[in-house]
């Protein structure tokens, strides 16, 4: 039926509904009810434990920072205590009170059951740029719930097939751009099959795309790019990178809407607080749950086979953004370094993005 949406816009419905606070259900004919922790309320909580015993699920880095179990190997699967509220829950998902109320636990750990689906809403609730953690409740007629509740209904295998695969950008609209580091601007707006965040290619004059094209591989920064902040090297590098674009007469920078490596500025927010207590940028990454870097570089080999080119001058500093233009098919026919000064503000940054990120500096 056309009118009947796809498991693509289902998923993208199931993210604005778990930033809200809405439950989603994931699964087939048995299945379970998924709450996002950072935005539990009360009464949800309340109306979830009328069902069953849920669970919070946590990610292996949130349950090794919180000494929990994590029996599923990449995930934790914890019981809520009786008397835990959704403070509680909150709590142990957000580490930003980790310091100030360290007695969580002692933490007890599912050990048994399939755990498929409490690590597919765990890659479900990152997608919605939320903390990584979960209340899961197990249902054994999820179509009846979802249905008699208007809910969300995912299937699981279609979410995870859509999760793991590059949604094709495509050309929305593009216009003339004068620059200060160059007249000859354009700029190129880009949006996903799936509806989901809009992506930019700012072009300088006209390169040639028989020849490798002078590129720069920039995630939004809004703190660096925006505000001048001198914690990251990031706004200094988008505005050299368009100085040597201009300098060069041609060169194409692609504005990746990645924030904070891929969590989104209101976790980037929390895990500078964790920075403000000591720990480094990877560090705080793990204590929220995350990976070093949840970026998706595929973007930029997109854009770029959009827009005609297949080999690059890459100004990059990160061994990996070289690495996924080569699987991707662009050829890198040259590694442009991209050094800005340090100051006493992103002086550990960059000591850390060096040597437990590999980048060159």
């Amino acid at each position: 039926m056309p009118l009947l949406p796809t498991p693509s816009e289902l998923v993208a419905r199931a993210r604005a509904d778990l930033r809200v606070g809405l439950p989603v259900v994931v699964g087939g004919s048995a299945g379970v009810a998924v709450l996002a922790a950072e935005t539990l309320t009360p009464a949800r909580l309340a109306a979830i434990r009328e069902i069953g015993a849920p669970v919070l699920v946590i990610t292996d880095r949130r349950a090794e920072t919180l000494k929990a179990r994590a029996y599923d190997g990449d995930i934790a699967r914890l019981h809520l205590p009786e008397d835990a509220d959704a403070a509680w829950i909150r709590a142990v998902a957000d580490p930003a009170d980790d310091l100030r109320m360290p007695m969580k636990g002692p933490l007890s750990a599912q050990r048994e059951g399939e755990a498929g689906l409490h690590r597919l809403t765990i890659a479900l609730v990152k997608s919605a740029q939320l903390l990584p953690a979960a209340l899961v409740v197990e249902l054994s007629d999820a179509p009846a719930f979802a249905t008699t509740r208007n809910l969300t209904l995912l299937s699981a295998e279609a979410t995870h097939r859509d999760l793991l695969i590059h949604h094709t950008l495509n050309p929305v609209a593009a216009a003339r751009l004068p620059l200060e580091a160059a007249e000859a601007g354009r700029l190129h707006i880009f949006r996903p099959d799936n509806g989901g965040t809009e992506h930019y290619a700012i072009q300088i004059g006209r390169p040639d795309r028989d020849q490798p094209v002078l590129t720069r591989l920039h995630s939004a920064c809004f703190t660096g790019d925006v505000l001048g902040s001198l914690k990251c090297d990031c706004g200094p590098q988008l505005r050299t990178a368009l100085a040597e674009m201009g300098k060069a007469g041609a060169g194409v920078l692609l504005y990746l809407n990645q924030e904070g490596r891929g969590i989104g500025l209101a976790n980037k927010m929390r895990a500078y607080s964790l920075q403000d207590q000591g720990f480094d940028t990877v560090e705080a990454n793990h204590r929220l749950g995350f990976e070093d870097d949840e970026r998706d570089f595929r973007l930029g080999a997109d854009i770029l086979r959009r827009m005609g080119f297949s080999a690059v001058r890459l100004m990059t500093n990160n061994p990996r953004k070289v690495a996924m233009m080569s699987d991707e098919g662009i050829r890198v026919a040259e590694r442009v370094p991209l050094v800005t000064k340090t100051n006493r503000h992103n002086a550990h940054y960059l000591d850390v993005k060096a040597k437990k990120s590999g980048h060159f500096l």
